[in-house]
């Protein structure tokens, strides 16, 4: 017969505190291809976004074959939004920035999806 112990509430602060702190990070740093043109949306709440996608390679082993990863790209800040605009097919960028899932009502209910909030862009 097993007997197991539970921890004090003293003793898990104290094994707690012999813990690092953590620094919660979302952070992306991407170069990828420009895969359709950047367009402007105007929200119904006035917000201007640009958005766009881009085309990143993955890293392979031998043998196979190549595989990529399409990425859906927003940029809120008017800077950025400026040079996304100018970014044309196939133009090679730079970005930094975040990974954010934005929600919205559809026809058929609740709807989500996974896009990179572009902090700053560059063309390369």
């Amino acid at each position: 017969m097993s007997v197991i112990s539970k921890k004090s509430k003293r003793e898990s602060e104290a094994s707690d505190a012999d813990q690092p702190m953590r620094n919660p990070r979302n952070e992306v740093l991407l170069e990828g291809r420009v895969s359709n043109q950047p367009q402007e949306r105007v929200l119904p709440s006035g917000d201007v976004v640009v958005e766009f996608r881009i085309v990143v390679d993955r890293l392979q082993g031998r043998g196979k074959k190549r595989e990529v990863d399409t990425l859906d790209i927003a940029v809120w800040l008017a800077a950025a939004r400026k040079r996304a605009l100018r970014l044309g097919i196939d133009d090679w960028v730079a970005i930094d920035g975040a990974v954010r899932r934005r929600f919205w009502q559809a026809p058929t209910g609740l709807a989500s999806r996974w896009q990179v909030e572009a902090s700053q862009l560059r063309k390369l």
